[in-house]
């Protein structure tokens, strides 16, 4: 099985050493090194082939967004999680907006942790169940005390198929069990997925749970 190349960014010691522990002894992974800040991973990031940057978000120097910014732009072939203390709505936008593929509450499990890199490595998106609830709330809220900024998916002309696809999409779905469930090709999945991209503006598949999210274009979100 091919290994895991992963880097922890993280300002805090206890936290990297923790991390460290886990992943270390796990055969998946191939931890490639640690830093204090995101300028520091991203010398790591220059340094070595990495699959995985495991970022905190408030960090000196150059914090985990604008690491996941610069990650994006200069390494897309690597993939940027996000474990953080910050549970703000308007942190979790900004940052799956711009490209991270992952996000969790620091009071995450080491398994869920573990889970959550396996999904991303494998090109599918992880947000925990907090982080999809925080952002559910937030949406209702907002709808509640401001209605005239609901939207609604025709609004992005996407057609009966395209939400089909996209609503399986957020329930974590892979593109076999999609192509299983709707009787259609994975490459037929895939050339949706991109149209969904497209259409939405998004940058990736993280982007459409998103937009999905701040939309609100299932009952069930």
């Amino acid at each position: 099985m091919e290994r895991i190349k992963l880097i922890i960014g993280d300002d805090h010691q206890v936290v990297r050493d923790g991390l460290k522990k886990y992943m270390g002894n796990d055969e998946s992974f191939d931890l490639i090194g640690e830093a204090e800040n995101g300028k520091k991973a991203l010398d790591l990031i220059e340094e070595h082939e990495i699959d995985i940057v495991l970022s905190d978000l408030n960090m000196p120097e150059m914090d985990g967004l604008e690491l996941t910014e610069k990650v994006i732009k200069n390494y897309p072939e690597s993939k940027v999680i996000i474990l953080t203390m910050l549970d703000e709505p308007h942190y979790i936008k900004q940052l799956m907006s711009c490209g991270a593929e992952g996000y969790l509450f620091k009071n995450s499990g080491v398994e869920e942790v573990k889970t959550a890199i396996l999904k991303v490595f494998k090109g599918e998106t992880y947000m925990s169940d907090e982080v999809t609830e925080k952002l559910t709330q937030y949406v209702i809220k907002r709808n509640h005390t401001n209605p005239e900024k609901k939207k609604f998916g025709f609004q992005a002309n996407l057609t009966k198929r395209e939400l089909e696809i996209l609503e399986l999409v957020i329930k974590e779905y892979t593109n076999q069990e999609i192509a299983d469930k709707l009787f259609i090709s994975v490459r037929t999945v895939d050339a949706h997925k991109r149209n969904l991209i497209e259409k939405t503006g998004s940058r990736n598949i993280a982007g459409l749970v998103m937009y999905a999210i701040t939309h609100q274009l299932f009952d069930n979100l």
